[in-house]
């Protein structure tokens, strides 16, 4: 069997996933490609000749992603920081958005020692495991309401766990119910959510609408319903001087600030915009 080369693999991948509207084609072909081999994206191009079954198997999983199917249901995983976490089926994918509001929460934490973390809507555990790789010292708790998401989070603190990490503190529960983690009430250093929160009824990508569980997604009171029960629970549970980060719609930079504004024990409240320059999240603090 004759090698070929990769290039070609990955222009034939990037044009099968342009034609079926793949947002990042050209991305996505490259991470699929070294998902096939076995190697870091960035070691591509020390790869210039692969084996026909290399370029076979390219090929069905291109043919996937241009079904819209996520590419980390493909790939098996999705990275938050400096790990990642196994996703698939009936679990909310990370997104590369939350990088910032986890780099905001971890330096907020920097110079507490032994701090508190509570992850509300937890989802695959990725917020909550980012944080207790970055801080081993930290006593990380998570929660979710769902039982598909919370069979992946505890799979993922497992692993996480397994290989060394801080072992995180997994609940089930619904953040809307006012005794959740009632015994931290006042004593939490960084409360962190990414909470559904898209309004429901809007068109989202296929990706989205066909494969995230909607309840991880779509939020009513037009995307703020979990969000209020957010801040009311950071208010609940921080300590004075503690933190709270809150991820949100694009459409919500002036709505979730002012929510936030309206806790009067809440201070320091600042919107923070994505790479893009969408509004994303809110940061305040506990007044002291």
């Amino acid at each position: 069997m004759k090698r070929q080369p990769l290039r070609l693999a990955i222009m034939e991948a990037t044009r099968i996933l342009t034609e079926a509207g793949v947002a990042s084609p050209r991305s996505d072909a490259e991470l699929i490609a070294a998902h096939v081999l076995g190697v870091d994206r960035g070691r591509l191009p020390m790869v210039p000749l692969v084996d026909p079954p290399v370029v076979e198997a390219i090929g069905q999983l291109v043919s996937q992603r241009a079904k819209r199917i996520p590419l980390q249901y493909l790939t098996g995983w999705a990275a938050l920081g400096e790990i990642t976490v196994n996703v698939g089926a009936g679990v909310f994918v990370p997104r590369p958005e939350t990088e910032l509001m986890l780099e905001w929460g971890l330096k907020f934490l920097h110079g507490r020692e032994f701090p508190v973390v509570v992850d509300l809507c937890t989802g695959s555990g990725a917020l909550a495991l980012a944080v207790a790789h970055a801080r081993p010292d930290a006593v990380v708790y998570a929660v979710d309401v769902d039982a598909q998401a919370l069979a992946w989070a505890r799979h993922n603190a497992d692993v996480h766990a397994d290989a060394g990490d801080t072992p995180i503190r997994l609940y089930s529960g619904d953040i809307a119910d006012t005794t959740i983690f009632a015994e931290l009430d006042g004593l939490v250093d960084l409360v962190l959510c990414n909470p559904p929160y898209v309004p429901e009824g809007t068109p989202v990508p296929p990706e989205v609408s066909e494969h995230d569980p909607a309840r991880a997604v779509f939020a009513g009171e037009s995307g703020l319903a979990v969000i209020r029960h957010a801040i009311a629970a950071g208010a609940r549970l921080l300590r004075a001087g503690g933190g709270l980060a809150i991820e949100h719609d694009d459409t919500h930079g002036s709505a979730v600030p002012a929510l936030v504004r309206a806790r009067r024990v809440l201070t320091a409240v600042e919107g923070h915009n994505d790479l893009a320059g969408r509004a994303r999240f809110v940061t305040a603090r506990r007044l002291g």
